[in-house]
């Protein structure tokens, strides 16, 4: 369980300097703790998820802090992000066009997810996004 401060902002404003600093830290614990328990062959997928998850906390949450739980349990390892911030949300895929810098990291996690026999989703009113990944998926 990583948690970690955000800087408030509204979701059209860039995240700061020390937010995206975050998020490379949290690919970075991820990537290591599981290769370093035996899972590096999941670890590439889970560090993109762990990226693309945190990412839109930061950039769309509004709230000030972000938990990252990693865990393993009968074969699958669950990624959960919760933000704190309970707004609807949906996980309706928008489709960005050609040009768009952004909008594709749920549509990635969403192919990752359904590559290792797994799924993806909201809870808890919407403060929460997870990822579930299964190991014998490869």
């Amino acid at each position: 369980m990583e948690r970690f401060a955000i800087s408030r902002h509204r979701s059209e404003e860039a995240p700061s300097d020390q937010d995206a600093l975050r998020v490379r830290a949290m690919r970075r614990v991820t990537q290591e703790n599981l290769v370093s328990n035996g899972l590096g062959c999941v670890a590439d997928d889970a560090t993109l998820v762990v990226s693309e998850l945190i990412t839109n906390a930061v950039q769309h949450s509004g709230g000030e802090w972000i938990g990252l739980i990693v865990e393993l349990r009968n074969g699958v390892l669950h990624i959960r992000v919760h933000d704190g911030v309970a707004t609807p949300r949906s996980t309706n895929l928008r489709k960005p066009n050609d040009d768009d810098e952004d909008g594709r990291g749920l549509a990635l996690v969403r192919h990752i997810a359904l590559s290792r026999q797994g799924a993806w989703g909201v809870s808890d009113g919407g403060a929460t996004t997870w990822c579930e990944l299964t190991l014998d998926a490869l």
